[in-house]
């Protein structure tokens, strides 16, 4: 307990002012009920934590979805530019060597030509080695061709995983979409819109 010392200042009663000095002022003890307050915000509850992790979880459930369908699309977009690739590489290819025609296979179409390594039929290096290997971007591409024509298709490596779509193309160089899987491009299926 403190004890309170009065004493006042001023000449009358109304210009009174009232000091109190206060010695010995002791601190009340803690309770247990304060005890258990002060323990209670030092950290989050299990509680709480549960509810963050609650939030985080749907957020990544509406999250995921959204991700899964964008890689999707950009996978088909690299498709698409890979067969557009293949298109340009055969028309170069044919120009080259007119007698060998049209590349049979993706990897008469790649090869690792450098300054000392020059093209030829069997690697022109007119694609890039991971396209000529035949699977890029989750999608697996194949070619034929013969000196009068040529076909180059591709279908997702996982469906509905890699890609929904599998492309095509034929000489007329018109990219073409079929939801069903491609052994071969026929030129009939519907062009990409």
């Amino acid at each position: 307990m403190a004890r309170h010392f009065g004493y006042t200042l001023g000449g009358g009663p109304s210009s009174a002012i009232k000091y109190r000095l206060v010695i010995g002022y002791d601190k009340p003890r803690m309770g247990r009920s304060d005890s258990k307050k002060m323990r209670k915000h030092r950290g989050f509850s299990l509680i709480e934590l549960l509810i963050v992790v609650a939030i985080i979880l749907i957020i990544a459930a509406i999250a995921i979805p959204n991700l899964l369908r964008a890689r999707i699309a950009a996978n088909e977009a690299s498709a698409v530019a890979s067969v557009r690739t293949i298109n340009t590489a055969q028309i170069s290819y044919n120009s080259t060597y007119p007698t060998v025609g049209y590349a049979a296979a993706l990897s008469n179409l790649a090869g690792t030509c450098t300054g000392t390594v020059v093209p030829t039929s069997a690697g022109a290096c007119l694609i890039d080695t991971v396209l000529g290997a035949g699977t890029k971007s989750g999608y697996s591409f194949s070619n034929t061709g013969t000196t009068t024509g040529y076909s180059a298709w591709t279908n997702p490596v996982s469906v509905n995983r890699t890609g929904v779509r599998s492309f095509c193309s034929v000489a007329d160089a018109v990219v073409r979409s079929n939801s069903a899987s491609l052994a071969t491009c026929a030129g009939t299926e519907s062009p990409l819109q």
